[in-house]
């Protein structure tokens, strides 16, 4: 399966696990939860899968690469204990808590969560002398004579054998124990995500065209070339950073993430023609409402690849000013909530102390995601985005010292408001001016269809038009693809996307 729908499920089985019955224990015993083994090749996204459920589930997530462990760190260290059995004193040997046990406890105390995911990537390589009490984890859950706590989880990664040379074959009787989850590459899958997540729109309109060179893994003279998922990831935030250092980017920059000459070679050159096209199309003048008819001609007359790149190049832009709304839509709604509560208590407490434990409060749930290890970075952006911006209104109200404070934080709040205003004015005018360009250059065409198409397909594009609307994306649509109703395609989006709509007027 892909990745995606071993996200689901992954989290599936947690719910499971996690249900109580009647009288408060959990439903399936914990002898009977088994541990999930996650199976597949190396650089899809296993260990960020796990990361996205625990926060998504918000539970509590310890994670370890179980080769970087001795057996003296999972075990415990070992030390003499004394014990009477039938009137007689026997030397015994105990250890002290396990490194990895002690993590989880740890975990529990910082964060209050006491229900979680313990992780152990690389399960499968684990070394000679640490294989025995490995496999005794992953059937009873206990390292030596501690036990991991009750409510957490195990779940465990590996790469098949012709991905690792290291790699150690589970008997018939371990795998009899854990739920195994094999999963392969899928580039739709990680486009989804990719798109909601931000890669750099080149390394998306690459893949779209020669979407083979997604995931490789091959054998060569010089040794194993690849060019893996996590790769074109991280090559998207160097490419990212280097572009807002305008620092220049190079094929040697390109081969050390996608380590497969040929194909680093490939995306090199493209890169080199998605930026000739930026500026040759002059795509933010396009999405202004400025083009002239050469531009359009240009772009009907265009091969297949450079036309794609167009649309990546318009699509990556949208998706940025899309992305930018929702980003003030949620900051808007979180200080709506904060604002809410300061105005119900007014009578107890001054509009200044009230704030101040509002922003107490974001500082304190930022502390306990990064404690818990999320992996949630939107989240967290959005916490602290809305914890700067009471930041603000209190020192608004120490320095001005307002007769009537709750008016001024409206006022303060409004200005937000009216920033999310803007942006999803920004993202509308870039769909009509958009729409509008692709009329004069490709009128009913199949590039027209993929354009649409990614549009809904897109977590920010989708929400923005489920909240907002766009006249031109519905009269292409009803033409192109569904010929249905505008309250049909917003029903479609909202039933893959639960979108929060924007909080009350205060």
């Amino acid at each position: 399966m892909n990745i995606k729908r071993a996200k689901q499920e992954i989290m599936n089985t947690v719910r499971a696990y996690l249900a109580k019955d009647e009288l408060g224990g959990y439903r399936i015993p914990t002898v009977r939860q088994r541990p999930i083994l996650l199976m597949g090749p190396p650089g899809i996204g296993k260990t960020q899968i796990m990361e996205q459920i625990a926060a998504e589930m918000d539970i509590g997530l310890v994670a370890y690469t179980i080769t970087h462990h001795t057996r003296q760190s999972a075990l415990g260290l070992p030390f003499i204990e004394h014990h009477t059995f039938g009137g007689k004193s026997y030397a015994v040997t105990e250890y002290t808590m396990s490194e990895i046990l002690a993590s989880v406890w740890r975990t529990m105390e910082q964060t209050g969560r006491k229900e979680g995911i313990l992780f152990l990537d690389e399960v499968n390589c684990i070394s000679e002398t640490l294989a025995p009490m490995m496999l005794q984890f992953l059937q009873c859950k206990t390292f030596g004579n501690q036990r991991l706590p009750e409510g957490w989880i195990i779940a465990a990664a590996g790469n098949p054998p012709e991905y690792n040379k290291s790699v150690r074959e589970f008997d018939v009787v371990t795998l009899d124990r854990v739920k195994r989850i094999d999963v392969q590459e899928d580039y739709p899958a990680w486009k989804e995500y990719a798109v909601r997540r931000g890669i750099h729109g080149a390394i998306l309109s690459y893949l779209d065209i020669r979407k083979d060179n997604f995931y490789r893994v091959e054998a060569s003279a010089d040794g194993m070339q690849f060019v893996t998922a996590r790769g074109w990831e991280d090559l998207s935030e160097i490419l990212q950073a280097y572009e807002a250092l305008d620092i220049p980017v190079d094929r040697d920059l390109v081969g050390q993430y996608l380590q497969m000459p040929r194909i680093a070679k490939d995306f090199a050159n493209y890169l080199a023609l998605y930026d000739k096209y930026r500026r040759a199309y002059q795509v933010d003048e396009i999405l202004n409402g400025h083009w002239d008819k050469l531009r359009a001609s240009e772009l009907a007359a265009a091969p297949f690849d450079e036309t794609l790149s167009v649309l990546g190049l318009l699509l990556s832009r949208i998706q940025e000013s899309a992305r930018a709304a929702w980003r003030l839509d949620q900051l808007a709604d979180r200080l709506h909530e904060s604002l809410l509560r300061v105005k119900a208590a007014l009578d107890s407490q001054p509009a200044n102390a009230l704030l101040t434990n509002e922003l107490a409060a974001l500082n304190r749930e930022i502390a306990a995601k990064k404690e818990a290890g999320s992996a949630d970075k939107e989240s967290l952006r959005l916490i602290g985005t809305a914890a700067q911006t009471l930041e603000g209104y209190l020192h608004t109200l120490e320095l001005e010292q307002p007769a009537e404070p709750f008016e001024r934080l409206k006022a303060l709040f409004a200005a937000t408001v009216d920033q999310r205003a803007s942006a999803a004015a920004e993202t509308g005018a870039f769909l009509e001016n958009a729409f509008a360009f692709l009329d004069q250059a490709l009128p009913d065409s199949q590039e027209m269809v993929i354009f649409a198409t990614e549009l809904t397909a897109g977590f920010h594009t989708s929400w923005y038009i489920e909240t907002f609307g766009s006249e031109a994306y519905f009269q292409h649509n009803k033409a192109l693809l569904f010929n249905d109703t505008q309250s049909a395609l917003l029903g479609e989006i909202a039933a893959a996307r639960a979108a929060e709509a924007p909080g009350a007027d205060l």
